[in-house]
Parts: structure tokens; sequence; C-alpha cells
């Protein structure tokens, strides 16, 4: 069933493995244990270790980037375009790292429940409060930066591929309505205030209309790394050479 959304915006995209991992496992870690201290240093070493000199902050905040765009990506098409609550709870995930250790694919148990038109809140509670809630507070803490750093990101993964989706080959009208209306809800149901509020903001200038994050990613801060196209400083670095996270399949937004 999920094949289905790996076309248009999504094409290219490495799809979701669905069953039991098998010897597959070994490549695979779950998504949990990065809850602990020690796997989580051990991960973003292994990815930090191809930036001379990186700050800690940048360092997950870039990590994060490459995580958050793969499940928010897959989460999106399958909750928007299918219906479908993916099993994406820390505990419910698996992940599969490159060899520099940054997330390139995700392994799950089933593929979820048919959601029953529920608030936009409740459509993405489980992918909020389940996966990057607890994962948010995990990279903060190990990082030194503000959690709002790593919710910044995943908003900007949410707003982009909300907007994305309305291309898809199955989208209706009104497809991406609960994502755009849970960006623009400042309040969640449980009367918590929602850290994915409004992160982008539009900006009309002399060449058009520019998409502007409302908060800087960090990953300016690493010397090989150049401003992204919708970072909200002022005085952005000079362009420099492509680094492997603006090489991305579909994600210039970086």
């Amino acid at each position: 069933m999920l094949s289905q959304v790996y076309t248009g915006p999504l094409e290219g995209m490495p799809p979701v493995r669905i069953g039991e991992p098998g010897a597959a496992v070994e490549a695979t870690l779950r998504a949990s244990d990065l809850l602990e201290p020690a796997e989580m240093t051990r991960v973003l070493e292994r990815f930090g270790a191809s930036y001379s000199g990186g700050d800690r902050r940048a360092i997950a905040s870039l990590w994060s980037k490459w995580h958050l765009s793969n499940v928010i990506a897959h989460a999106l098409a399958t909750n928007l375009l299918l219906d479908r609550d993916l099993p994406l709870a820390l505990e419910e995930t698996r992940i599969t790292l490159s060899p520099e250790g940054y997330t390139v694919g995700l392994h799950l148990l089933h593929e979820g429940g048919v959601l029953a038109a529920p608030t936009p809140y409740q459509r993405f509670q489980r992918l909020i409060n389940r996966h990057l809630a607890p994962l948010i507070d995990a990279l903060s803490a190990w990082s030194g930066a503000a959690p709002r750093v790593f919710w910044s990101n995943a908003g900007n993964y949410f707003e982009h591929f909300a907007h994305a989706l309305e291309q898809h080959p199955l989208a209706a009208t009104h497809t991406s309505t609960p994502a755009l209306e849970l960006l623009d809800t400042a309040v969640f149901d449980d009367g918590k205030r929602n850290p994915l509020y409004r992160p982008i903001r539009y900006q009309v200038t002399d060449e058009g209309t520019q998409r502007i994050r409302q908060l800087c990613c960090l990953r300016y801060l690493l010397p090989e790394v150049e401003y992204c196209g919708n970072c909200p400083l002022t005085c952005p670095k000079p362009a420099r050479k492509p680094t492997r996270d603006s090489e991305r399949i579909g994600q210039g937004h970086h």
C-alpha cells in the first residue's frame, strides 16, 4: 500500500521497509536507543567526524535535518495521501544509517492504522509526542542547543512536504489542509504550546517571494557548510561548494 506514495514529489526517496527486519537488523538502529547518551554520542560523533572542529550544536542540528526530513516525509505522505498513521514512535522505529552516520531509511513493523477523521493535532499526535518530542529533548541535552532549534528544523520539513504533497498524483483539493492548519495553530488540543507553530514566513522582494525560516538551524557554525537558502540571518557567508546536506534529492530547502 505504501508504495503508492513514492511518485511525484517523493520519487527517488527510499521506501519505508515493512515487516520483521531479520538479518537486516544488524544494519539498523532502534530509534529509541538514541535516548541513551552513550548511543547518541556514538552516532553523532561518527557523523561529526566529517566536519573539522565541529560545534556540537551544529553537528546535532545538521544530523537532525537528515533524520527529520526522512521521518516527516514518510509520515506526512502516508497521513495526508493514504489517511494512515505510521507506527513512528521511537520504540517502534528502526533507522538505517549511512556510513557517515546520518539517517537514510526507516524500517517499521507494519503499515500503520487508518485515521478516523481526527483533528489536525490528533492526526500527528504519535509523530509529535512519541518521536519528535523525546528525540529533540535528547538532541538538545547532548548538544546544548535549545530545543527550539530542532523544532524549527522539524517545522521546516513539515511545511515543505505539506506544500510539496499538494502536487502529488494522489492529492485531492484539500489534501494538505490538516498539516497546514496544525502549523497555524499556536496551542494544541491538550492546551500545550505548539512548538511547530509558524516555522516559515514568506517575504516579497523585487525578485519574487522568498521562503524564510523563522529560526536559524546553526549549520553555518560548521566551517565546511554554507548558510542554507532559507536562513533568516541577514548577512550569510558567501556560497561555498555544495555539501551532502544540500545535495540530497529534493532537499534544496536545506
